[in-house]
């Protein structure tokens, strides 16, 4: 099991979302959070893989080696929300949230969590893709969303373990956790992956 092969290992999430910390922490695992800001820049290239996968590795580098030994595994993780290969982002205002729904109305999309594993001495990094489909969403539900859930620290304006969830995403492909924000499976897998082949 993961946690015989963490015993000897004390794991860092480098992240301040409570969703991450409530996932990772509903996994059985001891951690510390240890937050670092960093500039969230991309090459305009990159498609949104890319993109997650990128911005999961520069959180992993405000790390050095030196704070990582002797025994610290690094988690960092960046999720993305993309329709039509564009990224939605947090949203900067009411109205920003309300074009933002309003676009993912009716339409499908995808929400893809980078993440990085590091150590002292090695790192690995993955991604994880979830596709959701909205149902047509009239005025009033956005509106009454946005106002009761304030959805500003959400890419993509909205948490599917909300409201909005449970009555407007009609169905999904891939991890639900990874909508919330982290893959849990996929993290689970390749972490003891990562500390077998340590």
């Amino acid at each position: 099991m993961l946690t015989d092969l963490l015993k000897d290992y004390q794991l860092i999430l480098a992240s301040n979302s409570p969703r991450r910390k409530l996932l990772i922490n509903d996994m059985g695992l001891n951690f510390e959070v240890v937050g670092r800001k960093i500039k969230e820049v991309f090459p305009p290239n990159y498609n949104p893989e890319q993109v997650a996968l990128h911005l999961a590795r520069l959180k992993a580098d405000a790390f050095t080696s030196e704070e990582l030994k002797p025994n610290k595994i690094l988690i960092t993780a960046d999720t993305v929300v993309a329709i039509d290969d564009k990224i939605l982002g947090k949203p900067i205002s009411k109205t920003n949230a309300i074009e933002t729904l309003q676009r993912l109305s009716g339409r499908s999309h995808e929400v893809i969590t980078g993440i990085c594993l590091r150590s002292s001495n090695k790192m690995l990094s993955f991604a994880s893709t979830t596709k959701v489909y909205f149902k047509e969403l009239t005025s009033s539900e956005i509106n009454y969303y946005i106002t009761t859930y304030l959805p500003f620290d959400k890419a993509g304006a909205y948490g599917i373990q909300e409201w909005i969830g449970h009555v407007a995403i009609e169905r999904i492909e891939g991890s639900y956790f990874n909508v919330m924000g982290l893959p849990t499976h996929a993290l689970y897998e390749e972490l003891h992956n990562f500390l077998k082949n340590t």
